[in-house]
């Protein structure tokens, strides 16, 4: 399904001369590898951004210190900051970020299998929170690479 999804989106965004950036935490590196494994897919993809720790998150995509210590790195406030970075640093018209808890752990508050999402354009920054449950590392990874897959097919359907 994923295969599908990656196929989808580079034809959507080569119809539309489009291209896509992908900044990524808990899933490292999962979106732009299932992008990447499409023969062609540097029509649309140039780079991608595995920040996994909080200084990658600052030093490589701008992401506001204020910001991290204020709600986290799993937070909708977090994504959105690493979605307009990720969009500047690679001058993209799509960026797809993504942090969570794919644990094992996670807390009351940020429990594990909760993954923020955040897709940037030009246009505007949407943002969104999943609770996948404690489905293991593994099978977050997945749902979270799927469901950021899915946003980006979505966006580029309208």
């Amino acid at each position: 399904m994923t295969e599908v999804l990656a196929k989808d989106i580079l034809l959507r965004a080569r119809e539309r001369g489009l291209t896509v950036t992908t900044a990524e935490s808990c899933t490292g590196g999962m979106v732009a590898a299932a992008l990447t494994d499409i023969a062609g897919s540097s029509d649309i993809f140039h780079r991608g951004m595995v920040t996994y720790s909080n200084a990658a998150k600052q030093d490589m995509l701008g992401v506001r210190h204020e910001t991290l210590e204020a709600h986290g790195a799993v937070s909708e406030q977090v994504v959105r900051e690493m979605a307009a970075g990720a969009l500047a640093a690679a001058k993209a018209d799509l960026a797809i970020a993504i942090s969570g808890i794919a644990g094992p752990g996670g807390s009351e508050m940020k429990p594990e299998g909760r993954v923020c999402f955040a897709l940037a354009s030009a246009a505007e920054i949407a943002t969104q929170t999943v609770d996948f449950g404690a489905l293991g590392r593994a099978n977050v990874r997945a749902a979270a690479t799927h469901h950021a897959l899915e946003l980006l097919a979505d966006a580029l359907t309208d």
